[in-house]
């Protein structure tokens, strides 16, 4: 009898020591993500770690560089990115409103400000969205890779942390000076900017963060999207009499646009045309009933004339329908600030899609030759500088600089877009 109770007891304490440990292990795990999970820590998977001193500036910009590139927001898919800039500016004491842009998939803009006075006189804003693949946060070779960390995350991370430096040195009032807005959609239809005209705040100055160099630049081209279709009629291939290719309508039709001469200017240079996607047909061996190009025009100079010219060189050839889907005009910007090189900017920005009288700059760390690439990359050398940047012209904007450059201001006129 002994003896059984003796191996009974060995069996049950194996299993113990097998089983205990095991649990608590389990236990340990499941408090942790309970924990986490209740927590308002504003933690994002993939962000750096604890939030640094705001007083920090250094710390704070390449932990907002890391943490928004860490962060996939191909345009449609921005909202873990929203969230974050929601999380992180609220605990560091800005008033966060987040807009509603769609339900379905959900897309936010964050607009932030100081106490209560969301109407400011300068903007700092620049886009969450990037465009695809995501290529995920790196450094080497002494710079920062990954998408956006020049389109635009770079912008994003060195305005909060202009903003945040200009509050805690006293360059700014606490309430009423400088407002945040980040908007979602700026890489497709410029939607999220579009949206924000509903907030129904208006600024003296708003500073555009894009990739410019470090330059202030003097404008940049309008665009044209417009869809190219082609209709035909489908027949066996071997004999091609009996049916219309329309693969062959829409080649003529490219072709024709190719050459064609549409409007410069002076100050943005030629007017740019790309067919950026073409498809038609179904098979080889089948005539193709049907053939669509995507189109897109970087323009210089009198929209009216391009459309004009667009249509006249559609018009031409048969079997041949056009859709424009997408216009804005050439953008010229506010430029006069002392201590800038300028630059002219041949891609778009949200710029024209923010309705109001207010002054406009465009400013940004980050060359747009890396700007959806798959080296896109910055120097965190010129992010560091691009606060800087940001900073003389909030400051400036407020008019803290202007006697110094009034004569300066007062003689530069806006260049126009003059068509050769």
């Amino acid at each position: 009898m002994n003896a059984q109770i003796r191996q009974l007891l060995r069996h049950y304490s194996e299993v113990y020591t097998v089983f205990l440990p095991l649990f608590g292990i389990f236990t340990i795990i499941y408090i942790c993500i309970h924990v986490f999970a209740g927590s308002d820590s504003g933690y994002v998977p993939g962000s750096p770690g604890a939030l640094p001193d705001v007083g920090d500036a250094d710390s704070t910009l390449e932990y907002l560089h890391k943490s928004l590139i860490s962060i996939p927001s191909i345009t449609k898919d921005e909202h873990a990115a929203s969230m974050f800039l929601q999380s992180y500016l609220t605990s560091t004491g800005w008033t966060v409103e987040v807009q509603e842009v769609s339900g379905t998939p959900l897309r936010e803009n964050i607009y932030a400000y100081r106490g209560s006075a969301r109407q400011t006189k300068v903007l700092l804003t620049s886009h969450v969205d990037t465009v695809p693949p995501y290529i995920p946060y790196s450094v080497h070779d002494g710079l920062i890779w990954g998408r956006g960390s020049v389109d635009a995350k770079a912008s994003i991370a060195a305005q909060i942390t202009a903003a945040q430096s200009l509050l805690s040195e006293g360059l700014v009032e606490e309430e009423g000076d400088i407002s945040l807005l980040f908007v979602v959609g700026e890489e497709a239809d410029g939607i999220g900017m579009i949206t924000a005209n509903e907030l129904g705040v208006t600024w003296e100055s708003a500073i555009f963060g894009e990739p410019t160099e470090l330059k202030l630049a003097k404008g940049h081209k309008g665009m044209l999207m417009a869809d190219l279709y082609s209709k035909g009629l489908a027949s066996h291939s071997g004999y091609p009499e009996l049916g219309i290719n329309a693969n062959y309508f829409l080649i003529e039709a490219l072709y024709a646009l190719q050459h064609t001469d549409f409007p410069a200017s002076d100050l943005l240079g030629n007017t740019t045309f790309n067919a950026g996607k073409i498809s038609g047909g179904v098979a080889p061996n089948v005539i193709a009933a049907n053939a669509t190009a995507a189109l897109l025009l970087r323009v210089a100079a009198d929209m009216d004339v391009v459309i004009t010219k667009l249509r006249a060189a559609v018009d031409a050839v048969e079997h041949l329908e056009l859709d424009i889907t997408l216009t804005y005009d050439p953008v010229v910007c506010d430029y006069a600030v002392p201590g800038f090189d300028t630059t002219v900017a041949a891609y778009g920005t949200d710029i024209p899609h923010l309705r109001g009288d207010h002054k406009k700059y465009l400013y940004g760390p980050g060359s747009i030759l890396y700007a959806h690439a798959d080296n896109e990359r910055v120097g965190l050398d010129e992010l560091k500088d691009s606060v800087v940047g940001f900073k003389k012209l909030v400051t400036y904007s407020l008019g803290a600089e202007e006697d110094s450059a009034e004569s300066e201001s007062e003689s530069a006129e806006k260049p126009k877009l003059v068509q050769q």
